[in-house]
């Protein structure tokens, strides 16, 4: 063989490298290869075992999931955009993109009282469930902001612990502050999160949203109407707004659910109502 021109690595160059390849990296470090899609169903699992583990390391019995829109925020902070949406309309009245906005914030406004009524259940439920070291219908969200933000923010108003199931998405997003630290949660999949969502839940709350949300609420529907999920209580809050958006009435009409299918949910107004609802079914745990 030919001599190699040029100088020749060393014996700790020749080690150097042997110890930077990705080959040498120990496979449960190696992001990269984990996130191969070959791995795909590694990762599922990992996604299933450790929220599982983690809650119930914490004691977590039960929850109690809260669905709602991430862009519904509080009464004071509705008020402020809509006094700013009008503001930039006086500025020039002929432009239709501000007429919406202005005609938008009017409507969140109108909404806005869900953030409270989200928040009071979710301290309602924490008060009354999360005493004497039980952990029973524990507050569980998407991990968002706006409703989401509300039912944790409830619970943490009384000391208690709340959990979210946050999801990566194309656009930054972070969870909501009020989140038990060590119960919030990061998916990678849509489909892991929901099954987390009703692994333990006794009861479903569904407060005004958007796809997300409609999505989530009749994924729990048809999972109640098919016997794969029972004992699930789902109550939908603001009953005019949800017989606006769907007319419930014309699938059963149609054939398209049956009568008895239209008794899986029910309404309340307040979050009190809700929990009253809730709680005549699945009773608080008693104190000591």
């Amino acid at each position: 063989m030919p001599p190699v021109s040029g100088r020749h690595p060393d014996r700790d160059e020749l080690m150097e490298r042997i110890l930077q390849s990705p080959s040498y990296r120990r496979a449960d470090q190696d992001t990269d290869f984990l996130n191969r899609d070959e791995l795909r169903a590694v990762r599922l699992q990992l996604e299933l075992l450790k929220p599982e583990l983690i809650q119930h390391e914490e004691g977590i019995r039960s929850t109690i999931v809260v669905f709602g829109s991430a862009r519904l925020i509080e009464p004071a902070e509705a008020r402020k955009r809509l006094a700013q949406a009008e503001a930039a309309f006086t500025q020039k009245l002929d432009d239709p993109e501000r007429r919406r906005a202005v005609e938008v914030a009017r409507r969140q406004l109108a909404l806005s009282p869900y953030y409270d009524q989200a928040r009071e259940f979710g301290r309602l439920v924490s008060s009354t469930c999360q005493v004497d070291s039980h952990c029973e219908h524990v507050i569980v969200t998407g991990g968002g902001p706006g409703i989401m933000e509300a039912a944790n923010r409830g619970a943490a108003d009384v000391g208690a612990k709340s959990i979210g199931f946050n999801i990566m998405l194309p656009h930054e997003q972070r969870p909501n502050p009020y989140i038990t630290p060590s119960l919030c949660f990061q998916f990678r999949y849509f489909a892991l999160r929901k099954m987390h969502f009703l692994l333990r839940a006794k009861a479903l709350v569904a407060f005004p949203g958007g796809f997300g949300t409609l999505d989530e609420l009749f994924e729990a529907l048809t999972l109640v109407q098919t016997g794969k999920v029972t004992g699930l209580i789902v109550v939908l809050v603001g009953r005019a707004h949800w017989e606006r958006l769907i007319n419930w009435s014309m699938l059963a009409d149609e054939g398209l659910i049956s009568k008895q299918d239209l008794q899986l949910f029910r309404y309340a107004e307040t979050g009190r109502e809700a929990w009253d609802i809730i709680s005549a079914h699945h009773p608080p745990p008693p104190r000591a």
